[in-house]
């Protein structure tokens, strides 16, 4: 893996509503280095997709973000839009999680594609357009010349989001956004989703962020991954550190609720409960109502996000029980 190109520190996202103000996003830190992927899990209303809609500048108008994310040393956060624009799309980009709602349906592919090299770029339209059709091939949609010519309605769903990927990888962004990229396809589809992904990634040495509710998305794909809970995350490292020897009770719920594709059968266990409200988090650790390893200390103290004892870096009380309760149940 390359130098580090996205730095993020203390990052968090509120919105105000009528008479209060909620918390999306609470003192996100991470970094991304070129050609490694971080998946980045949880619920929905974790907050993990408001934390890169902020970073790229994409809040709805009542949202605010605070702290720093950088890019190759420039700050993204609190950037004016003008200049947002020169680098979104440019040295950062974003698959959303539905192409239909995200692709101009009044316009043609090939509109859609040349704007953004013509934009960033300055491409002539006759480049742009053979640069178009080259990057549609590189993503596997064989018939480019009708694909760029069709209008979104005509495509397929696998089809269109091949063209938001080929639309994000244009101008070679060093980072890279995939909000839930394979949440509407089927599971044919998915799994060529996830292979294009690690192929392009590859190539370009582009840095992945794999937002997700999936951890069968991650398994194969990510380096890296942040479990995110209650706008927080609750816990950090390796796929491997954290698919093998979680050491949060939320990451390990999830672990037990996941088919899994070895051969050893185990029941799925659903994680007990709701997601907190986030306009009434609970004292302590916002887990604990869900949490079967809760004691006192967990309703009256946060645990902070740090460095265990082995290097890993959870926020719990109790991660050395969570660690022997999924010793036992592997």
């Amino acid at each position: 893996m390359g130098e580090t190109v996205l730095e993020v520190r203390d990052l968090s996202v509120t919105f105000q509503l009528h008479d209060r103000e909620v918390q999306a996003v609470r003192e996100m830190n991470f970094s991304l280095k070129a050609g490694e992927t971080l998946a980045v899990v949880g619920e929905s209303g974790s907050g993990k997709s408001q934390a890169f809609l902020s970073i790229m500048g994409l809040l709805a108008r009542n949202g605010r973000a605070t702290g720093s994310a950088r890019i190759d040393g420039k700050e993204l956060v609190g950037m004016r839009s003008s200049d947002l624009d020169a680098i979104r799309g440019k040295d950062i980009a974003m698959i959303f999680q539905d192409p239909m709602t995200s692709l101009n349906p009044y316009m043609r592919i090939a509109d859609q594609m040349i704007e953004v090299l013509v934009r960033h770029q300055n491409a002539s339209r006759k480049e742009a357009l053979e640069r178009s059709e080259a990057m549609l091939r590189s993503v596997h949609l064989p018939d480019a010349k009708r694909v760029i010519r069709a209008y979104p309605h005509e495509l397929s769903g696998g089809q269109r989001q091949r063209v938001m990927i080929a639309m994000a990888l244009l101008c070679e962004p060093k980072v890279l956004f995939a909000d839930e990229p394979t949440t509407a396809l089927d599971v044919t589809v998915q799994a060529q989703m996830l292979s294009l992904f690690e192929e392009l990634t590859d190539k370009f040495n582009t840095a992945l962020v794999m937002i997700t509710h999936d951890l069968g998305v991650v398994a194969g794909l990510a380096d890296t991954m942040m479990v995110m809970y209650a706008g927080r995350a609750v816990e950090k490292g390796t796929v491997d550190e954290l698919f093998y020897s979680p050491r949060h009770p939320y990451t390990l719920g999830l672990l037990h609720s996941t088919p899994r594709g070895d051969n050893k059968r185990r029941r799925l266990d659903p994680i007990k409960g709701m997601p907190p409200n986030l306009t009434n988090l609970p004292s302590g650790c916002s887990f604990h109502p869900r949490c079967e390893f809760k004691t006192e200390i967990c309703l009256q103290k946060r645990p902070a996000l740090e460095p265990r004892t082995d290097g890993r870096i959870s926020a719990c009380h109790h991660d050395d029980a969570v660690k022997n309760a999924n010793e036992k149940v592997a």
